[in-house]
């Protein structure tokens, strides 16, 4: 008897990236999500997602005075606990209850998707090595130097290594380890950035630094 091999099609469905965020970011209290609600909503999807959503305001950037520093170090904790092979997410309560507007969490989304539809199509699962424990450890100490890097009070300079922890946060998230080559590159671009900005101020006082700043405006299109 002719045995009939046929199985009902599967539909598997992927959620995008971009929409994984949005419902993340998502909240109807009017205080906005808190970090703790944040890295609970994110779960078993680990460090990446959190890094991305940590990272966001100032890598794209969207105007949020006053969260660089407290993200800053939270993915400062992050990058530790990665580095000494930790498999979730723990941040202090102080940071847990730091929230995120909702008007900046607006500001979020459509900047994330903006950037993601112009990217995404070139995000895919590649040199996985990205998940091995030697590979999470040197991206973790790259994430720990960008996250000191953002944190330093120089206004208008902690796009690049903010950047940097993006990507690194979307190859995690999505497995796409030539991402994290890239976003290593431009980590190495962000640390001489750095130094030539401590040796302007250094040498010639913090206002050498302007004109720094005025390319760095001109570069994101926000004028001089």
């Amino acid at each position: 008897m002719k045995r009939n091999m046929q199985t009902a099609p599967t539909t598997s469905t992927h959620t995008s990236l971009a929409e994984t965020l949005e419902n993340t970011l998502a909240s109807e209290d009017q205080g906005g999500l808190s970090i703790g609600e944040l890295t609970d909503a994110v779960g078993e999807k680990g460090f990446g997602l959190v890094l991305v959503l940590l990272s966001l305001p100032s890598a794209l950037p969207v105007p949020a005075p006053g969260y660089s520093t407290p993200f800053g170090i939270a993915i400062a904790l992050l990058a530790l606990q990665m580095l000494i092979g930790r498999q979730t997410v723990w941040l202090p309560a102080s940071l847990q209850r730091i929230r995120i507007k909702p008007s900046l969490a607006k500001k979020m989304i459509g900047a994330v998707n903006k950037f993601l539809r112009t990217v995404e199509h070139l995000i895919r699962p590649r040199q996985q090595w990205i998940r091995a424990r030697l590979g999470q450890s040197g991206l973790a100490i790259v994430i720990l130097i960008m996250a000191c890097l953002m944190m330093l009070p120089i206004p208008l300079t902690n796009t690049l290594p903010a950047m940097v922890i993006f990507l690194i946060g979307i190859g995690l998230s999505e497995e796409d380890g030539l991402l994290a080559i890239a976003a290593f590159t431009i980590g190495c671009v962000a640390v001489l950035l750095y130094g030539y900005i401590i040796y302007l101020m250094l040498s010639q006082g913090p206002e050498a630094v302007d004109g720094v700043k005025d390319w760095i405006k001109a570069g994101l299109g926000m004028g001089v």
